[in-house]
């Protein structure tokens, strides 16, 4: 697995559930806060950041990476892969549920680590698929460096509010 002095990245189990969800939150709400609606940011997050929904996603063949901070080994980031649930989906696709990091990892070469893992995992599929806030310029400008090229749009469910979404796509080598 890619790693940096600072940080390391390892595949993550059932067990790290609770890591997944308050990195996941954490994250959620740090790149949200004063973008989206605050008590919708809060509903969101209590549904799908949640210790259960993490272990729901990994029982049902998800696969995740958790990044680790070390000295301490606090989360730091991860991501998550899975069976794709976006309308564009085709048989042979895998979706890129969730990359997140930590905004003081930015930079650091973390994200592209994570992106590895994610397409390691998606080896043998057709495309990985992701859905993002339209208006999130950095993870767009992230995400079309590593490949990916609009696909269509949706909206997301956001605490009980709709936001506009970008569904990206990435081929991949069969």
């Amino acid at each position: 697995m890619p790693d940096n002095p600072t940080w390391t990245i390892r595949e993550a189990g059932a067990d790290d559930a609770s890591g997944l969800a308050l990195i996941g939150a954490a994250t959620f709400l740090e790149t949200f806060a004063g973008i989206l609606d605050g008590d919708a940011i809060v509903g969101h997050c209590a549904a799908q950041h949640n210790e259960a929904a993490y272990r729901a996603y990994l029982a049902d063949g998800g696969r995740a990476w958790l990044a680790e901070v070390h000295p301490g080994g606090a989360p730091v980031g991860f991501a998550l892969v899975g069976k794709p649930d976006l309308a564009a989906a085709l048989d042979g696709d895998i979706e890129l549920k969730r990359i997140y990091s930590l905004s003081r990892f930015h930079g650091s070469g973390l994200g592209a680590a994570l992106m590895t893992c994610a397409l390691e995992a998606a080896n043998g599929y057709r495309r990985l698929l992701l859905g993002v806030y339209a208006g999130n310029r950095r993870a767009l400008a992230f995400y079309r460096k590593q490949g990916f090229a609009d696909l269509g749009t949706r909206q997301f469910d956001v605490g009980g509010k709709l936001y506009d979404d970008l569904v990206l796509a990435r081929p991949l080598a069969a």
